[in-house]
């Protein structure tokens, strides 16, 4: 499976890449929302993984219409803040939220399976 994950610094984009290929998953990172598009268009992801604090209806939008990224399921990850801190999923946007502190390895294979 090919991860992207977007985080808003490089640190936080490395993190999220060794933490998923670990798990078995082919990863690319990316820093930002326009790398994110940069990235996706030639890594083709099947899913995103994206830093909560990126998400916003506006890049909801703008990457809906990309054909590399606008049919990928998004999920949006924090290492610090819990989904009951964060709008539902429903007012996100996104296919879900994950709390990585809180998930077991063998949660995270089965969400990946």
């Amino acid at each position: 499976m090919r991860l992207l994950c977007v985080g808003r610094h490089a640190y936080l984009s490395e993190h999220l890449c060794r933490y998923f290929r670990d798990l078995g998953a082919d990863c690319a990172a990316a820093v930002g929302a326009s790398e994110a598009l940069r990235v996706a268009a030639n890594f083709e992801p099947h899913v995103v993984i994206c830093d909560c604090d990126l998400i916003t209806p506006t890049l909801l939008n703008e990457w809906a219409v990309e054909p590399n990224i606008g049919d990928v399921p998004l999920l949006a990850v924090s290492l610090t803040r819990r989904p009951e801190e964060l709008p539902p999923v429903e007012l996100l946007g996104v296919a879900g939220v994950l709390y990585l502190p809180a998930l077991a390895r063998t949660q995270m294979q089965a969400l990946l399976a």
